[in-house]
C-alpha cells in the first residue's frame, strides 16, 4: 500500500510542474521590476528624442506593434522582450512606466508597461507587444489610431471591460529581404501577417578599397513590418548614423535600415563586421 502512495505522489507532482511550465497569456500589464529609468537625449536617424516623466502625458496617433521577431531579446529597459505580455515601445516615456491605450476604431484599452524604445517613424507614435494588439484590436490590420495616456501603475482603469477568455497566439514571423536581390525572390504569404521572404544569395562580408566610389552604406535589411525595422534600428543604433525609409519595390511596403553615409571602404568594412556579428545575416555595403 505505501508503495502505491508514493507512487501517486509521484505522478501528482510531475503533472502539477507541467502546468507550471505553461506558457502564460496575460491580459494585465506585468509589475514594473526595478528602478525607474528616465534616460539621457538621444539620436536616430538625424532626429533628437528628449526621455522625460509626464504624468500628464495624452497623445493621440498611430501604433503599430512588434513580435516573433524581437521574441526573448533584450529591450532598451535591459529586460528580455516577451511578445505576449502587456508590453510597449515608446520613444521618450520613463522605462518602466504605464500608459492606457485606447484603440480610437473600437474604443478598446488597456493597460501597458513601457520597458523598451522605439517606434523612430514620424508618424507612429506607440509600439505595442502582439498581445497588446491582439486585445486592442488590431492585430490583423497592423496599425491603428491609438490615444496613449500616462497613467500611475498596472491597476489603472480601462474604458471597457474585456472577455476573460483572450484570443489565441497564433505563429508570427517578420520577413526580411534584401532590397537589391528583390527580384529573384520568392514571397510566402503567411495567414494574417506580413511576407516573409528567403535570400537566395549569401550575404557580403566586406568590399574591395577598389570598388565603386562615392557614399557608401551599410544596408542591415528592408523590412516588411514597420515594428521590425524600427526594433533593429534600436539594436544597431551604437555602431553609427542610422537611417530609416520606406520604400516600394514592385508594388510592395518596405521599411529600410541603413548605417552611413560612410566615405570610405575601411570604415564601410568595420561597420559592416559589427552588424552581421549582432546576427544580421542579409546585411551589405550598398552604394549611394
Amino acid at each position: 500500500m505505501k508503495f502505491y502512495r508514493v507512487i501517486y505522489f509521484l505522478i501528482l507532482s510531475a503533472v502539477l510542474s507541467a502546468c507550471s511550465t505553461s506558457p502564460h497569456l496575460q491580459t494585465n500589464a506585468p509589475d514594473a521590476p526595478g528602478e525607474v529609468k528616465i534616460g539621457d537625449p538621444y539620436k536616430i536617424a538625424g532626429k533628437w528624442y528628449t526621455p522625460e516623466a509626464d504624468s500628464t502625458y495624452s497623445q493621440v496617433g498611430i501604433a503599430s506593434w512588434y513580435g516573433a521577431d524581437f521574441h526573448n531579446k533584450q529591450t532598451a529597459n535591459g529586460e528580455k522582450f516577451n511578445m505576449n505580455a502587456l508590453t510597449a515601445a515608446h520613444t521618450t516615456l520613463p522605462m518602466p512606466s504605464y500608459v492606457r491605450v485606447t484603440n480610437l476604431e473600437n474604443n478598446r484599452s488597456l493597460i501597458l508597461r513601457v520597458n523598451d524604445r522605439g517606434p523612430f517613424v514620424a508618424n507612429r507614435l506607440i509600439d505595442v507587444s502582439r498581445r497588446g494588439a491582439q486585445l486592442l484590436g488590431f492585430e490583423k490590420r497592423g496599425t491603428t489610431r491609438v490615444r496613449v495616456e500616462a497613467v500611475d501603475g498596472p491597476n489603472a482603469p480601462t474604458q471597457i471591460s474585456r472577455s476573460s477568455e483572450p484570443p489565441p497566439i497564433e505563429k508570427q514571423e517578420v520577413g526580411v529581404v534584401s532590397v537589391e536581390t528583390l527580384d529573384v525572390l520568392k514571397p510566402v504569404q503567411q495567414p494574417g501577417g506580413p511576407i516573409q521572404i528567403a535570400t537566395l544569395t549569401p550575404p557580403q562580408s566586406s568590399i574591395s578599397p577598389n570598388e565603386q566610389q562615392g557614399d557608401m552604406f551599410v544596408q542591415v535589411g528592408a523590412y516588411s513590418s514597420i515594428g521590425g525595422a524600427s526594433r533593429v534600428v534600436t539594436g544597431v543604433k551604437h555602431i553609427g548614423d542610422i537611417g530609416l525609409e520606406g520604400i516600394t519595390i514592385n508594388g510592395r511596403k518596405l521599411y529600410r535600415v541603413r548605417i552611413g553615409p560612410l566615405h570610405t571602404s575601411t570604415s564601410a568594412n568595420a561597420a559592416l563586421q559589427q552588424v552581421l556579428s549582432l546576427g544580421h545575416n542579409t546585411a551589405k555595403v550598398v552604394f549611394d
